[in-house]
C-alpha cells in the first residue's frame, strides 16, 4: 500500500491537506520523522506563512536533507503554495532569503498596482501549458483557490505546467521529472483539487 508523508515543519494547513487525501481514499501521515518521510512512497511539502520562517523551521527540524533526498530519489513529490516557493533559489519576501535551490529562479512580489489587491486571494483560472499527469481528468481553465502575495519566476520557463493571470501572467504550477508543485491550494479547491490529490496519490514516476 502506498503511504503519503505530509511534511510537518510547524507551519501549514496540515489537517486540511491530510483530510483531502483521506477523502479520496489515500493513506497519508503528517510527520517530521525522517525515517517515515524516507520510507514513504509519495511526499508532500505544504506551506502557509513567511518564506524565511519556513526555511528556518525546515532547518530546525533537520528536514532540508529529507526534502532533497526525496526529490533526488525520484519518488513523487508535491509542493503546495509555500511548498512550491521553497523549492526555488531565493525569495524577495522580507529578504532576500535563500531557498532550497532545487529549482533555479526567484520568488517575487506582485507589483504595487492600485487595481489589484495583494495578497491575491480567492478563485482564479488556471491555464494548462503542457499535459501533466496530475491534471488528468481536470478541465483546462478550471478555477482554483489562491492565497499569496508572491509568485515564482523560474529560470527555465519550460517547467511551467500551468499559468494564471493576476495583473500579469505568472507560473501557477511547475512540473519537472518527479516534482509537481502548485501555487494554488488543491485541498481548498473542491472537486478539481480533490482530483489532483487523487491523481498524485496514484502517480508513479
Amino acid at each position: 500500500m502506498d503511504m503519503i508523508a505530509i511534511i510537518d515543519y510547524g507551519m501549514g494547513n496540515l489537517r486540511s491537506v491530510s483530510k483531502a487525501f483521506e477523502a479520496v481514499g489515500h493513506q497519508a501521515v503528517v510527520t517530521r520523522d525522517v525515517a517515515a518521510i524516507n520510507n514513504a512512497s509519495h511526499v508532500v511539502l505544504p506551506g502557509v506563512g513567511a518564506f524565511g520562517d519556513c526555511m528556518a523551521n525546515l532547518e530546525r527540524y533537520d528536514l532540508i536533507d529529507s526534502v532533497r533526498m526525496t526529490i533526488q530519489s525520484g519518488k513523487p513529490f508535491l509542493g503546495i503554495c509555500l511548498g512550491l516557493q521553497l523549492l526555488f533559489s531565493e525569495s524577495e519576501e522580507f529578504g532576500p532569503h535563500k531557498g532550497l535551490d532545487i529549482i533555479p529562479g526567484k520568488v517575487r512580489r506582485f507589483a504595487a498596482d492600485p487595481a489589484l489587491k495583494v495578497p491575491h486571494m480567492g478563485w482564479n483560472q488556471v491555464d494548462v501549458q503542457r499535459p501533466c499527469p496530475l491534471f488528468k481528468g481536470i478541465p483546462n481553465g478550471a478555477n482554483w483557490y489562491f492565497v499569496h502575495s508572491y509568485f515564482v519566476d523560474p529560470v527555465d520557463k519550460e517547467i511551467a505546467a500551468t499559468t494564471t493571470t493576476y495583473g500579469i501572467p505568472f507560473v501557477s504550477s511547475i512540473w519537472k521529472d518527479n516534482v509537481v508543485a502548485c501555487q494554488f491550494h488543491p485541498e481548498k479547491s473542491q472537486v478539481v483539487g480533490l482530483q489532483l490529490i487523487k491523481n498524485f496519490g496514484a502517480w508513479h514516476v
